[in-house]
């Protein structure tokens, strides 16, 4: 998936149908001059309704269509005949997509399952045909209802990727070669901080054709859960990953410190992110010997299991997969 192409936040105008206009019909036949009304309800306006669809990634299809008008319902016609409802608006989105009031900002609701609809925008009623209100003592009423004016507004879609495991770093610690060694995905790669903007997702192959979805998430840098960097757009994702795989490089100053500021951005953005599993990797080991790994082994960080990769190398990066695999179930 192209940098281009992965859409993770759009805004769209909604509005569902109007209702259909009740009839004031009065029947008539031969024979029979004042056959008492007869008019019909109208039918409802088109609903706007979210989906849930498994196989989108990203919201790229509504970048370039972002009004969604539903159709009116009919009117009422005689010998009490319902109007038609209008046409419902289906909106397809991606697994782990919130959908918040633009305005308020206020979460309205969120789909996590394939198929699960969800109605943003009812239609409006249609209104009542003239014989509901026929009684003893008004038996040829000459009005109906109106339907009902449907509902609108903007509204703010937000997708935070559903993958298994979520790669957390600085800026150029590697997370994208790392992605397309173990996937076939093809993000960015380039020697400078910030080259992945958007997330990358791949799918890893594991032994006897398991397979697992690994997010290359946007670096995160100190500051970020305060909206610096990519911030907050770059930590919505990390909020569904099932496990966190931590990546330091090898040539780092500090692992440890680099390690505490990424914990320490976790926990301000949301401290639920510290209950998931974590592994740590300190990547481009390439260019270690035995005893400069023995060193940097002393000096760890505590409470999290570390493993040592290269991606250019291909180094340990089977030993890091089954490991996955392993937290994952």
């Amino acid at each position: 998936m192209t940098e281009g192409n992965f859409v993770d936040y759009i805004k769209i105008y909604a509005s569902s149908g109007k209702g259909g206009q009740g009839s004031a019909h009065l029947h008539r036949e031969k024979y029979i001059t004042k056959g008492g009304p007869d008019g019909g309800d109208g039918g409802r306006g088109g609903h706007i309704i979210l989906k849930g669809d498994k196989n989108m990634w990203t919201l790229f299809h509504l970048k370039f269509k972002r009004h969604f008008r539903a159709e009116g319902g009919g009117a009422g016609s005689k010998s009490r005949s319902t109007g038609a409802d209008g046409e419902d608006i289906y909106i397809p989105v991606p697994l782990g997509t919130i959908i918040r009031d633009a305005d308020t900002d206020e979460i309205i609701c969120e789909i996590t399952e394939h198929d699960k609809e969800v109605i943003l925008l009812e239609g409006g009623k249609g209104g009542l045909g003239n014989w509901h209100f026929k009684s003893s003592t008004n038996q040829t009423p000459r009005y109906a209802q109106p339907g009902i004016e449907g509902k609108e507004g903007w509204f703010r879609i937000e997708l935070k990727i559903l993958a298994d495991v979520g790669l957390v770093g600085f800026p150029n610690a590697g997370k994208s070669t790392l992605l397309s060694v173990l996937t076939a995905a093809k993000p960015k790669i380039a020697d400078y901080a910030f080259t992945t903007l958007k997330p990358n997702l791949g799918i890893v192959e594991n032994r006897n054709h398991t397979t697992f979805v690994m997010a290359d998430i946007p670096g995160i840098i100190e500051g970020a859960a305060e909206g610096k960097g990519l911030g907050h757009r770059f930590l919505r994702h990390i909020e569904r990953n099932s496990a966190l795989l931590f990546l330091i490089p090898a040539d780092s100053d500090d692992i440890k410190k680099e390690y505490e500021i990424l914990l320490n951005e976790l926990k301000k953005h949301n401290p639920e992110l510290l209950d998931k599993d974590r592994l740590l990797a300190i990547s481009k080991t390439d260019m270690l010997d035995d005893e400069l790994k023995a060193e940097i082994k002393e000096d760890l960080p505590k409470g999290i299991e570390t493993l040592f990769i290269s991606s250019v190398a291909q180094i340990g990066l089977q030993e890091l997969k089954d490991k996955l695999w392993q937290m994952l179930n």
